[in-house]
């Protein structure tokens, strides 16, 4: 419950009505995630939220780890990619926007950080090679989604970690659907 409030916080919605007066989900695609707010309240805005995004994955992974660690808790397995799925369904469907949210991309990068560094690195990576190459932020979004599940498979031999990365990246590209349909028409924003 607690990781998916955490996830729930929407930042690009707070700090875009902050600093514009705005409501993000009436502007531009409508979206809460960074790239939306980048377009809508700026630079420096949407780096923030980028950042508070991934840390709202983050610290619930984190403090997972850090209770298995101090002995504190004796989680099962899987609880941990539970928690980090709980955290990015909290971010792509809020409770404090009436279960509307982002996409999940900066928040499955901060929840998977600690869980699958190689794979983060890997996508991030691809990520950025697909935006400069055909400019367009949500086919970096969808290659990173194809990245981290296949990085994944490679990289580490955790079915757990399969399994949660294979819905991760399912959920991402459910969350795009729109964007692939204005892609196809050639009306896709950048």
């Amino acid at each position: 419950m607690l990781a998916y409030l955490s996830g729930s916080i929407p930042f690009g919605y707070l700090l875009t009505k902050r600093s514009t007066g705005l409501n993000i989900l009436e502007q531009g695609s409508g979206n809460i995630g960074s790239t939306n707010v980048g377009r809508i309240a700026g630079k420096k805005v949407a780096i923030a939220v980028q950042i508070l995004d991934m840390l709202k994955g983050l610290i619930p992974v984190g403090l997972v780890f850090l209770l298995q660690k101090l002995k504190v808790f004796d989680f099962p397995d899987y609880f941990i990619f539970f928690q980090a799925f709980t955290t990015i369904i909290g971010h792509d469907f809020s409770i404090f926007l009436r279960f509307r949210g982002g996409k999940g991309v900066n928040t499955t990068l901060g929840a998977t950080l600690l869980l699958a560094p190689l794979s983060v690195l890997c996508a991030v990576a691809v990520y950025y090679f697909i935006k400069w190459r055909f400019k367009y932020v949500s086919a970096g979004s969808l290659a990173i989604a194809i990245t981290l599940t296949f990085a994944t498979i490679i990289f580490y031999p955790d079915h757990y970690l399969w399994a949660y990365l294979l819905a991760c990246s399912c959920l991402i590209v459910i969350r795009h659907i729109p964007n692939l349909k204005r892609l196809r028409a050639g009306k896709e924003l950048r």
